[in-house]
């Protein structure tokens, strides 16, 4: 009987919901509607689709007993509108990094200089000599280009250029030691980000690992004790993104570089985030960087490009000629070389370290973390300013003192000072304001802290900042209006 009662009242909430639903608007009333009709005609096909959507949504909406003024022709069309906004935008764009991660993997980690920008544009812009000679007109290596920069800032013999440094470390260990020993510490057993494990990248090259030392404590006497007649060669993996601090100890690159050529084993270094130079100068600690591990004499050192050397995405392998010769011939080397958009990028952001004084100021990733506080401090101030005065009434900025992630497997467990700029509001949860940011356009990435969305001016491009405060007035707008 309740189940017949149940059937009963909801045939009867049908019935009064009819009237309400043949109100609902066509497809055809909408796509007749002004900017949907310009759409109608260009893009037929994605305004249909949304048009059906929005209908949709105000059906059911009417069904659950809403308010039927969202059910309207105008306000499905305003609807319709959004949501063929939203599907014809590209899906990758660019963002705003408000988080304070200055290389945030998600967010694509460096940022690429004027000067990379512009070597990317020209080579996007048409064709271009990625493989040919100019002088010859034949074949040239594609390394070319980089070739020379990369000799002058570190001191290489050779260069190879793949597509990230997971692809360069398969590359190098199946070209010097497929089926043969590779030598490690315990305390270098990295996993980077993705789950991708050292020991199981060792496995997919082909080789077998041999542990030496212990997880806070390996010694030069370990890696000799270790090397047989089946071992190819030592690998030094930089602990880029962990410490171990305390009662811990790791020979330096050198002494195992020493005893590899002793031996009449290779040594390689990899080295993660590819520091091209210290930077202590720029008030940093200290992080090994490339030219040293080069001149310790490593037969190969490899690392990535987007990360503190501020370029493209991808793996640079150096070392010396005859070694690199032979990874060139590996197949895995034409699975996973790049592309001449990679190319340009890295060309342009390599020759700002031709003049390292002036990588703060031409540099976008030295410049993000050599920023001095009371320029972050007054950026941040500037910014609170411009909220408050674009949000007054319901959103409230402050400042406050935090600190600034490097990121990106960079200068592990250190941090920075900063200043950020602190939201809260009593009209909407501070989840749902960063909910909304990333949803703008352009989406703009904060921090959710306590009760408040946090800001940090050291990862906001300059000029972003109207593009932050258009996007909390849009939140803002939405508030007023309430849900649809």
């Amino acid at each position: 009987m309740t189940a017949c009662n149940g059937r009963i009242t909801s045939e009867r909430d049908m019935e009064e919901k009819v009237p309400l639903l043949r109100r609902l608007p066509r497809v055809d009333d909408l796509m007749a509607q002004g900017r949907m009709a310009a759409l109608a005609e260009a893009h037929r096909p994605l305004a249909r689709e949304a048009a059906r959507e929005a209908i949709e949504e105000a059906r059911q909406r009417l069904l659950a007993g809403e308010d039927s003024a969202g059910a309207s022709l105008e306000a499905v069309a305003a609807r319709a509108m959004e949501l063929y906004r939203r599907k014809s935008a590209r899906s990758l764009r660019r963002a705003v990094n408000a988080t304070g991660v200055a290389l945030h993997t998600n967010l694509g980690r460096a940022p690429l200089s004027a000067a990379a920008q512009e070597a990317l544009a020209e080579a996007a812009a048409g064709y271009c000599n990625v493989q040919a000679g100019l002088d010859s007109g034949e074949r040239t290596p594609r390394e070319i280009h980089v070739l020379g920069l990369l000799q002058r800032i570190t001191g290489a013999e050779a260069a190879l250029v793949v597509n990230n440094n997971a692809a360069a470390t398969v590359l190098v260990l199946n070209t010097l030691a497929s089926g043969r020993e590779v030598i490690l510490s315990r305390g270098e057993m990295v996993e980077i980000g993705g789950s991708f494990r050292i020991p199981e990248i060792l496995k997919l090259a082909g080789c077998q690992l041999v542990e030496v030392g212990c997880t806070n404590r390996t010694h030069l006497a370990d890696y000799e004790k270790a090397i047989t007649p089946a071992t190819a060669l030592i690998l030094a993996v930089h602990q880029s993104n962990y410490r171990i601090e305390g009662f811990a100890s790791q020979p330096p690159v050198a002494e195992l570089a020493k005893l590899a050529r002793s031996k009449g084993v290779a040594c390689v270094h990899d080295l993660g985030s590819g520091a091209l130079l210290d930077y202590r100068r720029y008030g940093l600690p200290y992080e090994p960087n490339v030219p040293e591990s080069l001149a310790a004499g490593v037969d190969a050192a490899l690392f990535s490009g987007d990360k503190l050397l501020g370029g493209p995405q991808c793996g640079i392998i150096l070392g010396k000629t005859d070694t690199l010769q032979a990874m060139r011939k590996n197949p895995f080397y034409r699975a996973f070389r790049v592309c001449k958009l990679t190319l340009s990028a890295l060309e342009g952001t390599l020759r700002l370290f031709l003049d390292a004084e002036r990588l703060p100021q031409e540099h976008r990733v030295t410049a993000l973390l050599a920023m001095p506080v009371k320029e972050i401090q007054r950026r941040a101030e500037e910014l609170a300013r411009l909220v408050r005065e674009g949000c007054s009434g319901w959103l409230d900025a402050d400042t406050i003192e935090e600190r600034s992630e490097i990121g990106g497997g960079s200068f592990a467990g250190h941090s920075l000072p900063t200043v950020c700029v602190r939201l809260r509001s009593e009209r909407i949860a501070a989840a749902e304001l960063s909910k909304r940011l990333r949803l703008s356009d352009p989406p703009v990435f904060a921090r959710v802290h306590e009760q408040g969305v946090l800001m940090d001016p050291r990862t906001i491009l300059p000029g972003e900042e109207p593009l932050i405060l258009a996007a909390l007035q849009g939140v803002g707008d939405s508030l007023q209006r309430g849900p649809s």
